[in-house]
């Protein structure tokens, strides 16, 4: 795509979404009792500065990112335009999401083995297990399961959105918002809600939850919402900032230091389908929005090309990294955590960017990195 036809905003969320997911990834170093460095099942707080600055970057400022690519990806791609079948829609997305995935896929389950990160006997479980789901040192490429099934549902929800009203529209928007309860309600009420059993776990909100509600908010955004750039500035950050302090509250309310706690708990309010989360996530993207330019500066627009398969890599540079800076001691790594934790997502940043910049230079780069 030219220049001349980027959506600029856009370019600027897939550079900030993407510095988001590394900065997610490295303050998981300071919570996760995981000897990955990651958050396994377990996590444990070192002190209150951790807990403070955990729930600050990851809680507050990180967790827009997974739904902000969402919402990205619905933005530019719906509905489909006429004239392009299933099948052809289908062709176009898969083959230029796919490759690179499986490349990842692969080189997560294999390439650990040759620094002694990985034995051969979890190298081959995860060779098996490659395809029903992603390998063991790979637990980022969780993201592409649900990508994939946004892009299989795209051409069967645009005819519909190509005849739906705002008001049609708001309606399965209010039902997707009260589905985000759900992650709330799964942990405080019940495990098994509005008729799921160990026999059905299709409850009755299962069709207007999930992802599906970011994709229709993306075209409601795109077509419906046709507000003036100081009520987008005001709405936004009225919105980011209210979900955005509620999801850090959520964590430094049940992160106690010194606690060894279930993930799921101590994260009972950062799944991505969360009302606290949907809010901020509309929020800052009315602010990006708002910006007005006509073309991006070079380095965005690269940067945002280059996105999908710094997204891929990351994790092979963030570990070693982290441990670097950590130095064995989450509790007083070599730089202050307020310092450590953005230091090591922007190292992480750069390196991903330079190394899938020379890879981009190769015969056939786009199924390595996109």
């Amino acid at each position: 795509m030219k220049n001349k036809e980027r959506i600029v905003f856009i370019d600027y969320i897939r550079v900030v979404a993407c510095l988001m997911v590394m900065l997610v990834h490295a303050s998981e170093n300071f919570y996760g009792a995981d000897v990955s460095g990651l958050a396994g099942s377990m996590s444990m707080l070192a002190n209150e500065q951790n807990r403070f600055w955990v729930a600050f970057y990851d809680g507050a400022l990180g967790r827009v990112s997974v739904p902000l690519f969402m919402i990205v990806s619905a933005f530019l791609l719906v509905p489909v335009r006429q004239g392009v079948s299933m099948t052809s829609f289908y062709r176009r997305r898969f083959l230029r999401i796919l490759p690179p995935f499986v490349c990842f896929l692969l080189l997560y389950t294999f390439l650990p083995l040759l620094w002694g990160g990985m034995t051969w006997e979890q190298s081959m479980n995860d060779f098996k297990m490659l395809p029903f789901n992603f390998p063991s040192m790979g637990g980022h490429l969780w993201f592409m399961y649900p990508l994939i099934s946004l892009y299989l549902i795209i051409p069967v929800v645009s005819p519909w959105l190509e005849r739906s009203s705002a008001k049609d529209e708001r309606i399965f928007l209010s039902l997707f918002a009260f589905s985000t309860l759900l992650p709330w309600l799964h942990r405080f009420v019940s495990p098994e809600l509005w008729g799921e059993c160990f026999w059905n776990s299709f409850s009755m909100l299962w069709y207007c939850s999930g992802y599906l509600g970011y994709l229709v908010l993306a075209h409601y955004i795109r077509v419906h919402i046709k507000w003036p750039t100081r009520r987008r500035a005001i709405v936004g950050l009225a919105c980011f900032v209210v979900g955005a302090v509620f999801t850090a509250w959520s964590f430094w309310w049940k992160g106690v230091p010194g606690q060894l706690i279930e993930t799921p708990m101590i994260e009972w309010s950062w799944e991505f389908c969360t009302p606290n989360v949907l809010l901020a996530t509309f929020g800052i993207f009315m602010l990006f929005t708002c910006i007005q330019r006509q073309e991006a500066p070079a380095l965005i627009s690269s940067l945002s090309r280059l996105s999908y398969g710094m997204y891929l890599m990351h994790l092979l540079f963030l570990a070693p990294i982290a441990s670097y800076i950590i130095d064995g001691n989450v509790a007083s790594p070599l730089l202050p955590v307020w310092l450590a934790i953005p230091v090591i997502a922007l190292l992480t940043f750069v390196c991903s960017a330079i190394t899938t910049r020379l890879l981009s230079l190769l015969p056939g780069s786009k199924y390595i990195v996109g």
